[in-house]
Order: C-alpha cells, then structure tokens, then sequence
C-alpha cells in the first residue's frame, strides 16, 4: 500500500483534515497517513470515498464513525465510539478501545487487535466485530443484527436483550445477559466465522468457539421472518 499523502495534526487543524479525506472524490484507493493525533476526537468521520487512513498514534471519541467506504487502520488505542454508526469499509484498531466500540453499525467490518471495553456492538445493526482480545459488561446488548467475534473473554451481561446477532465466543464467560443462550455451533456457523477469522487476519481455530444468541422471549419473533434477521 503506497502512500500518496502525509497529514500532520500539530500543523493543521481536524477540521481541514477530515475534509481532505471527505473531498477526496477523485482519490480512490489513495493513501493518507495521518501523524501526531494527539488524541483528536471525530477523526476520520463520515468517508464516503473508497480510501485508506493510517493513524500513527491514539485516537479520542468516535473516530471513523459514520464511515462508508474507507479503510482505516489506528496504530494505538481508540477512544469511545470508534466505528459507531459505521455503514462500510474497515477498521483496523491495533491496540485497545473504550466503551461502545460498533454502537449502531450498519456494515463494515471492526478488528480490534486488542481489548475492547464495556457495550462493545451495543444495538449494532449489521455490522461485524472481531475483538482479538477481551470484552467488558454488557457487551452486545440489544444488538439486532450482525457478527461479535470475541477471542478472548467476556464480563458481565453478555448479549443482554439480544435480538439476532450472532456471538462467537473462545474464552470464558462471567455471566449471559437476559435472554441470551448458547446455541448449536452449526457448519453454515463454523463458515462464517473461518471468513470472519480469516478477513481479520487472526489465526485461530473456529471449532474452539461458543456460540450465542436470542432465547427469542423478549421479542416478538416471527419464523416467516427469519431471512430478515
């Protein structure tokens, strides 16, 4: 991956930043690195263009939320909110994130290479996470839709008021939230994990994995409905 363009966030301001990466329309599949982020919140938001972002350096609050098409990759920790509402493309957190990694994703997919803290996918809509690392409480709760892969542990609540998202477990677990049940590990299960795994460059066997979902008692489920989940 060549690079074509350097930022540097103790000479220009987030705001030019972020629409550098927003104008860049006839840019695609260009790469920008962005260096000292100090931290900045909101970095990275709403990139509707199919470039890639690299992040030299810890983000703040809600970085690549409402992304599209980018891809993005952060060498340090993430704050609150990295990914939220995210549509497409990718982010790569090479360290640890704060709470709600994933709130309210749509699409994409979210690696993060090290621990993820509390709500990690809270009410995510389709969106697929896969968490290196551990997750804290409440992880998943009333996610609707999409894939939580987590290879490591997880706290308290797990799933609490889960609709139809699919978790995936290897480590051990301090407690399920309200209705959420372990589930048969089927072939077409072990297929989407191999792919998940596989897309996330994580090494590791899919048949050491538990999986999670709806009791479907808190919810009205309907059958005929099921494609849609």
């Amino acid at each position: 991956m060549s690079l074509n363009q350097t930022l540097d966030m103790s000479l220009t301001d987030l705001k030019s930043i972020n629409k550098t990466f927003q104008n860049a329309v006839n840019k695609k599949n260009e790469t920008f690195l962005v260096v000292n982020p100090m931290g900045a919140h909101s970095l990275a938001v709403g990139i509707e263009v199919s470039i890639n972002i690299r992040i030299d350096g810890h983000v703040g609050y809600y970085c690549g939320g409402m992304n599209e098409n980018a891809n993005i990759t952060i060498s340090g920790n993430a704050g609150v909110g990295v990914a939220e509402n995210m549509m497409g493309g990718s982010i790569i957190v090479k360290g640890n994130a704060s709470q709600s990694a994933g709130a309210s994703a749509h699409g994409g997919l979210l690696v993060i290479e090290g621990n993820a803290s509390s709500r990690c996918g809270i009410s995510m809509k389709g969106i697929n996470i896969v968490v290196k690392g551990s997750v804290g409480h409440n992880s998943a709760f009333m996610a609707q839709s999409g894939n939580l892969v987590i290879c490591g542990d997880a706290d308290d609540g797990l799933g609490d008021s889960i609709y139809e998202t699919k978790i995936f477990l290897k480590g051990k677990i301090k407690n399920l939230g309200s209705d959420c049940v372990e589930k048969e590990m089927k072939d077409e299960h072990i297929k989407i994990l191999s792919k998940l795994l596989s897309d996330s460059g994580i090494n590791e066997n899919p048949y050491h994995f538990r999986r999670y979902g709806s009791g479907r008692k808190l919810y009205n489920f309907d059958v005929k409905n099921i494609d849609a989940y």
